[in-house]
């Protein structure tokens, strides 16, 4: 069943210059607006068996657009289904002080790289202290759902690993979280600032 209204159709109703946005918000809002209208162009179809004609407005391709990405999210949440290990799995989420923001838009490469690099050894470390080898799927995610500046890092880590001789521990933990969120903070954070000092 299709809705009757869309994201796009309450953005176009919305006068975003009259919103405290900034730039990004703005873009991103924008094309959110155009997309799959006449302000983003359009072509033509045409079958060359039965001779019909359609004409079809062209996307915005934004990351953030429901009409856009949805479809790959489905494809990728499907090939992602493929490669699940016979395992319990635990959602983490690593996230930034608010106080790193500033330097997150004048710094990027240096903040994220070093924000990907900090949860991984994290996470090696206190595999190794379960005596297994952990891995991970992580994916950056810069904005908040209320599209302010807001960086965190979503990792799906699987609740088994690969021991010293070589054979997959199917079971680390048998309750809700892998490892005690209060003792990853510390380490986390320890990694981050040390990371962060390192690269400056």
């Amino acid at each position: 069943m299709w809705a009757n209204y869309e994201v796009a159709d309450v953005l176009r109703q919305t006068v975003l210059t009259n919103l405290s946005l900034n730039v990004h918000q703005q873009k991103t809002l924008r094309a959110l607006q155009q997309c799959r209208t006449a302000a983003l162009g359009g072509h033509v179809d045409a079958c060359d068996g039965c001779g019909n004609i359609s004409i079809s407005y062209n996307s915005c391709r934004n990351r953030h657009c429901p009409k856009c990405q949805g479809h790959k999210r489905e494809e990728w949440i499907q090939a992602r289904e493929a490669d699940l290990l016979p395992c319990t799995y635990y959602h983490l989420v690593f996230t930034l002080p608010q106080e790193l923001n500033v330097l997150a838009l004048q710094q990027s490469k240096l903040v994220y790289d070093s924000l990907f690099t900090s949860v991984w050894h994290t996470l090696k470390q206190f595999g190794a202290t379960a005596a297994v080898q952990l891995g991970m799927i992580s994916i950056l995610h810069t904005w908040g759902q209320n599209l302010s500046l807001h960086p965190h890092l979503h990792c799906i880590v699987p609740g088994g690993g690969v021991d010293a001789q070589g054979q997959w521990q199917k079971q680390l933990r048998s309750n809700k979280y892998l490892f005690s969120v209060k003792a990853m903070s510390k380490v986390f954070r320890a990694k981050y600032v040390q990371l962060l000092r390192t690269q400056k």
